[in-house]
């Protein structure tokens, strides 16, 4: 057997064992997966065929459904037609599986390949649109018998709060020994944004303008889709579960199109957002005030985000850099022409 990552992944012993739990043959080998920023998934061959096993981390501060009610609602939601990959049960009927104080579950393999929104068609895009709405109006009937499980009421960002943050941020900049064309970037960015707050700061949502709230899949973005390798262009499955709650439908709508339709320049394919925005707004019902109103706080949460920089100085971790320059760009070129990111969700 090819050997796991000794350093984060399961050993032979654990395989061996884990499998023997699900039935599912003896391991062959275990390929780390670089996808995804949460937890870690692996690509495991055994003498029965292949499966992803996902180890869960436990470190979401965002999960907010225990794992096993995410894995009822992927079942159920599989059962509706939607193209979800549930978790296989183990002998005794349970999906989670404690190992030695880890937390794994076991998925069939999906054979797929991630798609932005450069690479979608605009019927294509329209059929992405139509897909979430059809996840969130599913997710109404699947989980209709549970208590809401909502976040904490957030209130939107405090510019004061910001700018002191960009200050923050700024120091730690400032302070390399050797700059890097990172460091200019964000030096950059951060004193544009400045600029940015202080024009807007009249602009900040109120509680009021929160959309309707409902069940969202929480993650939804194209690291988390999976689509057919071969023939017509079509989802196979909609993964990671993990933050799976309750919060506003439309704020999920309009992140999840910010992130498909992004341009490297830092632009938005406004046409692709407009054929995914109608389609999602058939799907669900929604209004244009609701997009309308979700387009406006999803800008403003942008316009005081740097989870990026502050994983890259804060906690020394680089993984994101990649997507630093075209989402930076975004809350500038978003700003400058924010009625027609509006028009384009809301027509």
């Amino acid at each position: 057997m090819a050997p796991a990552d000794r350093a984060v992944g399961p050993s032979e012993r654990t395989l061996t064992e884990l499998l023997r739990r699900y039935g599912a043959g003896e391991p062959v080998a275990c390929e780390p997966l670089a996808e995804g920023l949460l937890n870690r998934g692996y690509r495991l061959a055994t003498t029965r065929g292949l499966f992803f096993l996902k180890h869960h981390l436990g470190g979401d501060p965002q999960a907010v459904i225990p794992l096993a009610g995410r894995h009822r609602a992927t079942a159920e939601l599989a059962e509706l037609g939607l193209p979800v990959a549930p978790p296989l049960a183990d002998r005794d009927g349970h999906t989670v599986v404690v190992h030695r104080s880890r937390c794994y579950a076991l998925h069939p393999w999906v054979e797929g390949r991630h798609r932005d929104g450069g690479q979608l068609s605009r019927t294509q895009s329209r059929r992405l649109g139509a897909l979430l709405g059809r996840v969130h109006r599913s997710l109404e009937k699947v989980i209709v018998r549970w208590s809401p499980q909502r976040l904490p009421e957030r209130e939107a960002a405090r510019t004061a709060d910001t700018q002191a943050l960009i200050d923050q941020l700024l120091v730690r900049v400032r302070s390399r020994p050797r700059r890097t064309g990172f460091d200019e970037l964000a030096e950059h960015r951060l004193l544009e944004r400045r600029t940015l707050l202080t024009a807007h700061a009249h602009l900040r949502p109120g509680r009021a303008e929160v959309p309707a709230e409902g069940w969202v899949h929480g993650d939804f973005h194209p690291l988390n889709l999976l689509y057919r390798t071969e023939g017509p262009v079509e989802p196979v499955a909609i993964v990671d579960w993990d933050r799976l709650a309750v919060r506003p439908r439309a704020e999920e709508a309009v992140r999840a199109a910010v992130i498909f339709f992004l341009r490297p320049d830092g632009s938005l394919e406004l046409p692709k957002v407009r054929a995914y925005a109608r389609a999602y707004r058939s799907a669900t019902g929604a209004s244009p005030q609701e997009l309308a109103a979700a387009v406006h706080r999803v800008w403003w949460e942008r316009l005081n985000d740097f989870w990026m920089l502050r994983w890259h100085y804060e906690r020394q971790d680089r993984r994101a850099d990649h997507q630093f320059p075209a989402a930076a760009a975004l809350v500038g070129w978003w700003t400058r022409h924010a009625p027609a990111v509006r028009d384009s969700f809301c027509d």
